[in-house]
């Protein structure tokens, strides 16, 4: 995996229109000194913080770039031995971005310390399935990637049917498959 350029994970959408944060002032050190630190805390191996700021040979960003036009950030780390992904683009800034992920990771930390360590890891299931191949959307759901909206809600109710837990079905498997019907969702909302 590369820090440059950006490497976002296949299925996860983008967002279509970039906020303004209130997050303050930031630089980019400090974003990716908040990332580190965050998955330190969770004993995360691996880390990559990729985006497209261009680096210099010791993995740090040259200074004074313009920022680019892609402001996306993916987060890519190991968590237990399994390769995990958090990405961002919601923000107008990469720093701002970066800033969401790191807050979002010590959102997921939180969860795990006040007892809920099982939403921690179907969040991360989510992140996960995302990032790889087997994420998209499409083969998730066994559509075709031009299928129309109502193949791919069908074939939802199926998996889902198939699945379910109230049906003694698998947990992980129906986070997966919830994911790749909401990404499948946000492709076809017309805006």
């Amino acid at each position: 995996m590369e820090a440059y350029p950006l490497q976002w994970p296949p299925s996860w959408p983008r967002s279509k229109y970039k906020e303004y944060s209130r997050f303050g002032e930031l630089t980019i050190n400090i974003g990716k000194n908040e990332i580190i630190h965050e998955l330190g805390l969770m004993n995360a191996s691996k880390i990559i913080i990729s985006t497209n700021l261009k680096l210099k040979n010791d993995g740090l960003p040259y200074s004074n770039q313009k920022p680019p036009k892609d402001i996306g950030v993916a987060v890519y780390f190991k968590l237990k031995g399994k390769s995990q992904c958090i990405p961002c683009d919601r923000w107008q800034r990469i720093e701002e971005n970066m800033r969401a992920i790191a807050k979002t990771i010590n959102a997921l930390r939180g969860i795990g310390r006040w007892g809920a360590e099982n939403m921690v890891e179907a969040a991360f299931t989510g992140f996960k399935s995302l990032q790889e191949g087997n994420g998209q959307w499409w083969k998730v759901l066994e559509v075709s990637m031009n299928a129309t909206y109502e193949q791919v809600e069908e074939a939802y109710k199926k998996k889902a049917f198939q699945y379910h837990t109230d049906r003694g079905g698998d947990h992980n498997k129906m986070v997966e498959i919830n994911l790749a019907m909401d990404t499948a969702k946000s492709l076809f909302i017309e805006i």
